[in-house]
Formats: C-alpha cells, structure tokens, sequence
C-alpha cells in the first residue's frame, strides 16, 4: 500500500466533492474540476474526509492508489487556493505582453511568438520580464509554463531565455583567449 494513498484528503468549508462511478468532481469557490478514475481504486467521502482504497493487492493498485489520492488532493487545493508558477525571462530586448487572450513574446528571433492563452488559465506579464500564470488545474499550469520555457530555454554563459522564479541557472565560464 502507498504511504501517500493511506493519508486521508481533508475537505475544508465551501468545497464539494462528488464520486460518481468512474469521476470525481470537486467544487469550491474558484471553479469545478473533474478526474477519471480507474477500476484499480475505490474513492468514498465520509464526513469532510475522501479515503482512496486500492481495489485489490495488485502493483497496479498499489501505483494507482497512492496517484489518485494525490490528483484528488490536488484537485481540492486548486479549487480552494489555485495554483501559479511565474517565468522569468532574460535577454536584451527580450519581452512579453499580454494583447487579449495572447501571450505575444519577443525573445530574439526575426519574429515575436505569439501563445494562445488555454481556457481557465490567467496571464500576467510586467515590463520587468516577469510572467506570472495561474489557474486551478495545476497540470494545466505547469504544462503551459513548460511549453512557453522551451520556446528560449536558458543558456549557461550569459543566462539569457526563459526560466523558472525558482529556478538556478549554472553558469559557465566562456572562453579565454589562448596566447
């Protein structure tokens, strides 16, 4: 069994949690989410509590166990809080806007990148190179920041493209002039 899967998810005041057969839905303040879930877990809802149960003693079902109680936690979260991750671009002349619901980017090419914002996701963009992405599905988050970081991954000499806040570039000496 999961030492994760066995931890029940605390459901706090002003969230729902509904378990149909094969779906979870949570409601809360900021939006509505939903999973699928497989036959490999039982989900149930007693008192302000959900407790994921493996289906059987399979690996399968031990993997499951311990992934849907944290997608549910997840989930529970995002509704109440919401989930953000914020990029940090570098770069002489490199920037970002927001016109609408693009991302317009400047990030040293002939040609500004242009992203299509993703519904129920928000962006927000500083003139200091900032820009900050929030929604409650934090797969959705952390997979629009990963796309939008691979249009100009960081380099190591200068540290010029685009990286996490949190993140640490190791920089590289460049080169020296041999005599």
């Amino acid at each position: 069994m999961s030492k994760l899967g066995k931890l029940p998810v605390a459901i706090p005041a002003g969230v729902t949690v509904t378990v149909d057969p094969g779906l979870i839905t949570v409601k809360g303040a900021k939006g509505e989410l939903k999973q699928a879930v497989n036959n490999k877990v039982t989900v149930e809802v007693k008192g302000s509590e959900v407790i994921v149960n493996p289906s059987d003693n399979s690996k399968a079902a031990n993997a499951a166990h311990g992934l849907y109680r944290n997608l549910i936690f997840n989930m529970v979260r995002g509704v109440t809080e919401g989930y953000s991750k914020t990029l940090v671009i570098n770069g002489v002349g490199y920037r970002a806007e927001v016109k609408g619901k693009e991302l317009v980017m400047n990030l040293g090419y002939s040609s500004d990148f242009v992203a299509i914002i993703p519904e129920g996701l928000t962006v927000t963009a500083d003139p200091s190179g900032k820009i900050t992405i929030s929604g409650i599905d934090k797969q959705r988050v952390g997979e629009f920041s990963a796309q939008l970081r691979t249009l100009r991954l960081p380099e190591p000499y200068k540290g010029k493209g685009i990286r996490y806040d949190n993140e640490v570039i190791r920089r590289k000496v460049g080169k020296t002039g041999v005599k």
